[in-house]
């Protein structure tokens, strides 16, 4: 009886160290975390798309992704992403608002790392408008 009780032991803790080792992770690697826009005009095209790759072995599931402004609009994939697989996330920045662009999106997902910071940047001018301050503005950003 005391075997069977030591096998059964002995098992029980074998099994647990096979399915700690199978416990299968997503990844979320992006090719960049900066998008810089540059210098653009007023009522441009304020669109840019964030790529990345799940290095995983697990499906990436994001589960929300949110801007530090409401300026910026971001846009996650509908569903999971599997390992190997590429997805996106869109951004659209309101290019009415003339000013220097300096906006984090947060991205949470199931991912090893799971909350990842992104980052646009750059400057928007009114061709209309030349003024001193848009000037220093550019030069600040261009430095």
């Amino acid at each position: 009886m005391k075997n069977l009780i030591a096998l059964l032991f002995v098992g029980l803790i074998s099994l647990g160290s096979f399915a700690q080792e199978d416990k299968k992770i997503a990844k979320i690697e992006f090719k960049t975390t900066v998008i810089d826009y540059g210098t653009i005009e007023k009522g441009a095209d304020g669109v840019r798309v964030f790529e990345f790759t799940n290095t995983g072995d697990a499906p990436l599931e994001i589960t929300r992704v949110k801007s530090s402004c409401g300026c910026t609009v971001p846009k996650k994939p509908k569903g999971p992403i599997m390992p190997g697989e590429t997805g996106e996330i869109e951004v659209k920045y309101d290019t009415n608002r003339v000013n220097p662009i300096r906006k984090t999106i947060t991205v949470f997902s199931n991912a090893e790392t799971p909350t990842v910071a992104l980052k646009i940047k750059g400057l928007v001018v009114d061709p209309n408008r030349t003024s001193v301050l848009e000037k220093k503005e550019k030069s600040m950003i261009e430095q």
